[in-house]
C-alpha cells in the first residue's frame, strides 16, 4: 500500500471519530439544556399557582382581621415582586422574592392563631392545605431544577465538551437558592 493512501485512511477515520464525538456531545448538551428548561417550567407553573392563591388566602384572613393592614400590604409587595421576577425568568430574583414570601407565611399563620373562627373556616383550612401541598411540590421541583442546572453547568465547563459548548454559545444557569438568612434558621416550636 502506498503511504499516501494509509495516511488518507487514517485521516478519514480520525475525522469520522471527531465528527461522531462532536454530534454526540452536541446532542448531550441539548438534552441537558432541555432538562434544565423543563425543570424550570415545572417550577414556573407551581409558582404561578401559588402566587394566584396568595390573594385568596389574604382575602380570607382580611375578612377576619381587617386591622392587620401592614401584613396584607407586605404580601402584596412580595407577590408583585415574585410575579415580576417570574415573568422575567430571573432565578436569583425569584429566590429573593421567595424569601420575602416565606418570611411572611408564619405571620399570616400567627394572625390565624389570634382568630379561632378563622382557624375553623373551611375555606381557610382548604387554602392552607393547598398552599402546604404547593410548597412541598415547589421544594421537590427546586431540587430537581438545581440538579439539572448543576449537570448543565458541569457539562459546559468540562474539557473537551466546553469546545462544543462554546460553539453552541452555552451559558451557565443560576441555581434556585435561598437568599433570605431567616429561612436558614431553625424553626422554634414553643408550647
Amino acid at each position: 500500500m502506498e503511504t499516501g493512501l494509509v495516511i488518507g485512511i487514517i485521516a478519514g477515520v480520525a475525522a469520522l471519530i471527531i465528527l461522531i464525538w462532536f454530534i454526540s456531545t452536541w446532542n448531550r448538551l441539548i438534552r441537558l439544556e432541555e432538562n434544565v428548561n423543563k425543570s424550570w417550567a415545572d417550577i414556573d407553573v407551581l409558582l404561578k399557582q401559588r402566587y394566584d392563591m396568595i390573594p385568596n388566602l389574604v382575602n380570607i384572613v382580611k375578612g377576619y382581621a381587617d386591622h392587620e393592614r401592614e401584613i396584607f400590604e407586605q404580601f402584596a409587595v412580595a407577590r408583585q415582586t415574585a410575579a415580576g421576577a417570574l415573568a422575567q425568568g430571573d432565578v436569583k430574583g425569584i429566590g429573593a422574592a421567595e424569601g420575602m414570601l416565606a418570611g411572611l407565611m408564619p405571620r399570616i399563620n400567627m394572625v390565624a392563631e389570634q382568630y379561632p373562627e378563622l382557624k375553623a373556616d373551611t375555606s381557610f383550612i382548604n387554602l392552607q392545605n393547598q398552599m402546604v401541598s404547593l410548597e412541598n411540590q415547589v421544594s421537590d421541583r427546586r431540587e430537581f431544577y438545581n440538579a439539572s442546572a448543576t449537570n448543565w453547568n458541569a457539562g459546559i465547563a468540562m474539557i473537551p465538551t466546553n469546545i462544543v459548548a462554546g460553539m453552541k454559545s452555552a451559558v451557565r444557569r443560576d441555581l434556585f437558592e435561598v437568599t433570605d438568612p431567616v429561612q436558614r434558621e431553625a424553626v422554634k416550636i414553643e408550647f
